[in-house]
């Protein structure tokens, strides 16, 4: 098959053959159809987060089932599918307590005696985070995916896979936000104006959107916010405050900065929580005022918007499909797999909010 290949840091993904297996008795093997273009890829690329290479990147993927191993039982061929990188067994201490997203055992990977997955030149080539979607097929544990309506578009329900699943679960899931709480969201990129549409999904009574490129701001507002801050125009962090009279219930960091982390503690009225959703470089040290601890406030991260992926997949197309989630104004173009390269640059600039390879 097809696939674009990571080889080293700061080098272009390159268009190759992969070769891949058949499925084993819990594996589920998928057409891709639709991929998502996003950060967490970028940061693999660019070295912040560090990779082995040769590895097929992608995690943001809508498909159809093409074959099921011999005990899968959620799926089957011709169902149309969302994958997520949280694959879970099931049956752990975080399974059984209804955290699936912390899920890390094993034995939803293949173990290092039998054939791999995924080979390059027939040689063993590791999956990245479960999924490996930048290519024409996909080979996945079957808690790596889960079925959908049938007359959900593919190339939004990829959108589901990540930065939609992200955002709006922060919101639901992990911060549990409360109709006429008061929201702050730090970035109005793909995960940024999931947040602030699950914001409004949630009835927050005032949603404050914050970025430095009023394009992005004015997309914040479609998307559900009610009043937006340029960055560039001052401290964020006190012009929330004094725009709520004295900070917000909820912020939500969602570009991975050290400034926008303390920001969003900063912007907190007492009892407030700050979730930090964007990917902190490694090793980063955040500082906080610890006087403001005794006044109640928290700050807490976010693994995939702490999901339930078979319970919120089905949940989240529903809402597309009512109207009441926003994910055609999320697409900022869709390209083919050998546009990838250029779809990255304009990740860098940070200009679109989301571009989506969609496979023939």
């Amino acid at each position: 098959m097809k696939a674009a290949v990571f080889h080293k840091v700061g080098a272009p993904l390159v268009i190759e053959e992969v070769g891949i297996s058949k499925p084993g008795p819990r594996e589920v093997l998928i057409r891709t159809k639709a991929v998502g273009v996003c950060h967490s890829d970028l940061h693999v690329i660019d070295g912040s987060f560090p990779y082995p290479g040769p590895m097929v990147l992608g995690h943001e993927a809508a498909g159809v089932v093409e074959q099921v191993g011999s005990e899968v039982r959620s799926v089957k061929p011709g169902d149309h599918v969302v994958t997520c990188l949280t694959v879970f067994c099931g049956h752990c201490d975080h399974c059984v307590t209804g955290h699936l997203a912390r899920c890390v055992s094993p034995e939803t990977k293949r173990g290092k005696d039998e054939e791999p997955r995924l080979t390059y030149v027939q040689k063993p080539m590791p999956q990245f985070v479960n999924l490996s979607g930048f290519a024409e097929q996909m080979l996945v544990h079957e808690n790596a995916c889960v079925a959908i309506r049938r007359d959900m578009p593919l190339d939004r329900a990829a959108l589901l896979g990540c930065a939609v699943t992200t955002g709006t679960g922060a919101v639901f899931n992990t911060a549990k936000v409360r109709p006429g709480e008061t929201v702050a969201v730090i970035g109005c990129g793909g995960i940024g104006l999931a947040a602030i549409n699950g914001a409004a999904l949630a009835g927050a009574g005032r949603i404050i959107a914050i970025d430095m490129l009023d394009s992005k701001l004015e997309l914040a507002r479609q998307f559900g916010a009610t009043d937006v801050i340029n960055g560039r125009d001052g401290d964020a962090a006190k012009q929330v405050v004094e725009l709520t009279r004295g900070g917000v219930h909820h912020a939500f960091e969602c570009i991975g900065l050290k400034q926008t982390a303390e920001q969003a503690f900063a912007m907190l009225a007492r009892g407030g929580t700050a979730t930090v959703i964007g990917m902190l470089k490694p090793g980063l040290k955040i500082e906080l005022d610890p006087f403001q601890l005794l006044q109640e406030r928290r700050i807490q991260g976010s693994l995939m918007g702490s999901n339930r992926f078979p319970v919120d997949m089905p949940r989240l197309v529903d809402f597309y499909m009512s109207g009441k989630l926003k994910l055609d104004e999320m697409i900022s173009q869709r390209i083919r797999l050998d546009q990838i390269n250029e779809a990255f640059d304009e990740l860098r600039r940070g200009e679109l909010a989301r571009s989506v390879i969609v496979f023939d």
